[in-house]
């Protein structure tokens, strides 16, 4: 279809439009797992501290 590298970058016209979208599709690919093992180690970090905390209150309440 294209006669050239330089006339697929271009994608006819629309290379901005098409490149962009695929460069914002390839951030949220890598932005989501990310962010997901961020949460999932603030959640874990969370539950740790609310264990100690219960802990701490069973031995000072005996």
């Amino acid at each position: 279809m294209w006669n050239s590298p330089a006339e697929f970058l271009a994608m006819g016209g629309y290379a901005l439009y098409v490149w962009s979208s695929f460069g914002v599709c390839l951030a949220v690919l890598l932005f989501e797992p990310l962010s997901i093992r961020a949460r999932n180690k603030a959640i874990i970090r969370r539950l740790k501290q609310e264990q100690l905390a219960e802990q701490f209150d069973k031995e000072g309440s005996q």
